[in-house]
């Protein structure tokens, strides 16, 4: 080639193109997560009739819960069809904020399967008013995968016996609705603390040490240990101990703490019977730490090391004004209102693990039950349902959120979001005991929580593992 020729350009590679998919959406995927409509990008979104009239069934439930999610869901399909005609609705309407760069934007239609009737060609299930809703919705991926043989047609539901009707059926593609997974496996989930196998030194090139204010913090280069964040504690098989105060782009700066130290704290009365339960203790602790989410199996003391938290941040340090104690009511009681009484009085069922833990504080006094009820009222300990805490802000409050494991993100966002100022929340869970049918420990909004503010500064995670309640319980827990 001459030094003055122009450089030969090579054959250009195209890039595969994306194919555009169609979703069929159960009505279980649009109350996980009522902005669903926006999760599929480019592809083609179709819900069939039968999801809005359940929509509709369901906005109108005592259940606050999922009435407002049905709500919300209704909202954001209206604000997509709104302006559209019914022939546009059928065949599809552009979804603003779906765009792919270099892709058209993902369409919505809306499937009038009403109009479905019996079909030799078509492998059909009995879609009668006696049958579930569910047959209406499967007939309709199974209409379109006739229809489009050589597309891509897919059901999409959290529902597992629907899925496995489905594909028993003769559609090809079924998925559960995975925007929400976090992690692959959950045994990657995060858990507060990291134990490193031997020395700890010997795995660090190079360490400075520096000073701020009255703490020593030791700045390790952030390619040492890669996967730490901040708030998380450090063991050996030594003698080493240390918390991770913060993580930025080159560093980790650690503050190194002892076992005894650890160990040696108290919270009204109560002691760590773990290493686990000291560090979690730590964390709770932490002015630093705004939110504590604590992870582990039934018995493990999480209810308890949160209560007592609680009760040592208000009468004894005057942090907080108020401690508030909530969860989600099963979705056996949907509605609280028929049970007598104040809401203290009809969420009492529900809560009685923290009078159980209360006793265990004050078991040993003279008079139990009228230190508990001094307790209560000093501490101004307020039991709430989390069907009524949305649209509510609480400031200078200690909260806990029970049974955390059987929200979903967009619950507990909602939640979170309702912190004020000057408050500490504690997110309390074990996803080992999920009894919501269409949330699985991968898909929970514990495990979403878990991973998406371990990095961030202000939040402190710990999974507290050890049955401590007793020898029967560890038996069971690890046996049964």
């Amino acid at each position: 080639m001459n030094s003055g020729s122009s450089l030969r350009v090579e054959k250009a590679t195209s890039l595969k193109p994306v194919i555009r998919r169609t979703y069929v959406l159960d009505t279980n995927v649009l109350l996980h997560d009522p902005m669903a409509v926006t999760a599929f990008k480019q592809h083609h979104l179709v819900i069939p009739m039968t999801v809005l009239e359940e929509l509709d069934h369901i906005k109108d439930r005592h259940e606050k819960t999922v009435s407002r999610e049905a709500r919300i869901a209704i909202t954001m399909i209206d604000k997509v069809v709104e302006s559209a005609s019914p022939q546009e609705i059928q065949s599809g309407v552009a979804i603003p904020g779906s765009t792919l760069e270099g892709y058209p934007a993902g369409t919505l239609a809306i499937y009038p399967d009403q109009r479905l009737s019996p079909n030799t060609d078509v492998p059909y299930l009995d879609g009668t008013q006696d049958q579930a809703n569910d047959n209406r919705i499967i007939n309709v991926a199974l209409k379109l995968q006739a229809e489009n043989p050589k597309e891509f047609i897919c059901l999409v539901t959290k529902d597992i016996n629907m899925r496995i009707k489905a594909k028993g059926s003769g559609l090809m593609q079924v998925e559960d609705y995975r925007r929400d997974r976090v992690l692959d496996d959950i045994d990657l989930l995060a858990k507060g603390y990291e134990h490193i196998e031997g020395d700890f030194w010997s795995t660090i090139s190079e360490v400075d040490t520096l000073r701020e204010g009255d703490c020593t913090l030791h700045r390790i280069p952030l390619s040492s240990l890669p996967q730490a964040y901040p708030n998380m504690f450090l063991y050996d098989d030594q003698e080493f101990m240390a918390f991770v105060k913060r993580v930025d782009r080159d560093y980790i700066y650690l503050r190194c703490d002892s076992r005894n130290n650890l160990m040696n704290r108290r919270f009204w009365g109560l002691a760590p019977r773990n290493l686990e339960q000291a560090m979690a203790m730590s964390v709770l602790n932490d002015d630093g730490v705004d939110m504590t989410v604590m992870t582990g199996p039934a018995g493990s003391g999480k209810t308890l090391l949160a209560l007592a938290y609680g009760l040592h941040a208000i009468l004894e340090q005057g942090k907080f004004s108020k401690l508030i104690v909530a969860r989600s009511t099963p979705p056996i009681a949907e509605e609280i209102g028929f049970l007598p009484g104040t809401e203290e009085e009809k969420m009492a069922p529900w809560l009685a693990a923290f009078d159980d833990n209360l006793e265990i504080l004050h078991g040993a006094d003279e008079s139990c039950r009228g230190s508990i009820n001094y307790v209560k009222e000093r501490a101004n300990i307020q039991f709430k349902s989390l069907n009524f805490m949305r649209g509510r802000s609480f400031n200078n409050a200690y909260i806990i959120i029970d049974e955390a494991q059987g929200l979903t993100q967009f619950q507990l966002k909602s939640v979170i979001s309702r912190v004020g100022a000057d408050s500490k929340i504690v997110v309390l869970g074990n996803l080992a005991q999920i009894d919501n049918k269409y949330i699985s420990p991968l898909t929970s909004g514990l495990t979403y929580l878990v991973e998406k503010s371990k990095a961030y500064p202000h939040a402190g995670i710990m999974h507290v593992n050890g049955i401590v309640r007793s020898r029967l319980a560890a038996f069971a827990e690890e046996n049964l």
